[in-house]
């Protein structure tokens, strides 16, 4: 989904309880499907944005992404807890969860509430933020890691 379609998006779902995550994705593992689907627990429709190329490599390094943003849209849209998927450019999502404006905004435990981009947006418009416990093992930057030191 583009962005300039939030809007609209959210218009045709007023009725329904939207949940927002966000992340790089980069390489998916069981980890992130974890969120996911606690994610889409919460809620009726699952959005979940991602960081375009661009964002993936101010944030991480000029090494990532190692999966383009198109591919990695794909892989999360054919999960069956994934509704809708969007790209942002910025390095936070903040400008899409204002557009979007989801009533569920979710995070991993290890952000603090305070350090949760959007939180206030998300409380302010009535929604709220739920922090999910995430499995400790799984990193996608210490999986790529680990990957280089067996090479």
């Amino acid at each position: 989904m583009h962005r300039e379609d939030l809007g609209s998006f959210r218009n045709r779902h007023r009725n329904e309880c939207i949940v927002f995550t966000n992340g790089c994705f980069d390489i998916l593992h069981r980890g992130h499907i974890e969120i996911l689907l606690r994610a889409k627990e919460l809620g009726d429709c699952l959005v979940v944005g991602i960081n375009s190329d661009g964002s993936v490599a101010r944030l991480k390094g000029p090494s990532r992404p190692l999966v383009r943003e198109q591919d990695r849209a794909f892989v999360l849209l054919n999960l069956r807890c994934v509704d809708y998927v969007t790209i942002f450019g910025e390095d936070t999502p903040l400008e899409t969860i204002r557009e979007l404006e989801p009533d569920v905004l979710v995070k991993g435990a290890e952000y603090s509430r305070d350090n949760i981009v959007g939180a206030d947006f998300v409380e302010g418009t009535g929604g709220r933020v739920e922090r999910v416990t995430m499995l400790e093992e799984y990193s996608t930057s210490e999986l790529i890691e680990r990957i280089k030191a067996d090479l």
